[in-house]
């Protein structure tokens, strides 16, 4: 595998790191904190402040650590990267935006101390927990990732049969 080769993934990471960070700069600037701005009946913007990580887990190591935990992760994301082939093209785009969101994640945490989240899912009796732009990064970067994950062990399951 040549860096060549990576570079449009790396590209998709850091367009995935910008946008993210200059949503971020829009929500700090023109949301009021804890201010529901309903856009649609089940979606809202909601400006409020992460100091854990998902569900606001493990917000008990604090700041040094998350930024520990959130470099390791990516470290790891990138080795599993690179080992990818070239016909893995969801995997590798899956990665570019773990990676993306996860860099967009730890850009606030190292300069802010918290993640900022601003997008709240609900209904009149129930609301998702509130998250951004990076995490939604993460998770679709995942899902792709299993998604070809899934679509290689079927292939090669039906080869086996062949």
């Amino acid at each position: 595998m040549t860096w060549r080769s990576l570079l449009p993934y790396g590209l998709l990471a850091a367009i995935a790191i910008a946008i993210d960070q200059w949503i971020k700069l829009l929500v700090e600037t023109e949301l009021f904190m804890h201010e529901k701005v309903d856009i649609l009946p089940f979606l809202a913007l909601y400006r409020t402040y992460n100091t854990g990580v998902a569900f606001s887990m493990f917000s008990s190591i604090g700041d040094k650590g998350l930024i520990l935990v959130s470099l390791a992760v990516i470290a790891f994301v990138l080795y599993l990267a690179f080992r990818t082939g070239p016909g893995q093209v969801l995997s590798r785009v899956g990665f570019a935006l773990i990676i993306g969101g996860a860099i967009g994640n730890l850009i606030d945490r190292a300069v802010y101390g918290h993640v900022i989240d601003y997008i709240l899912f609900h209904t009149p009796v129930w609301s998702f927990a509130i998250f951004n732009l990076a995490d939604a990064f993460i998770s679709v970067g995942a899902g792709f990732v299993l998604l070809e994950e899934l679509f290689g062990w079927r292939r090669s399951k039906a080869a086996s049969h062949d």
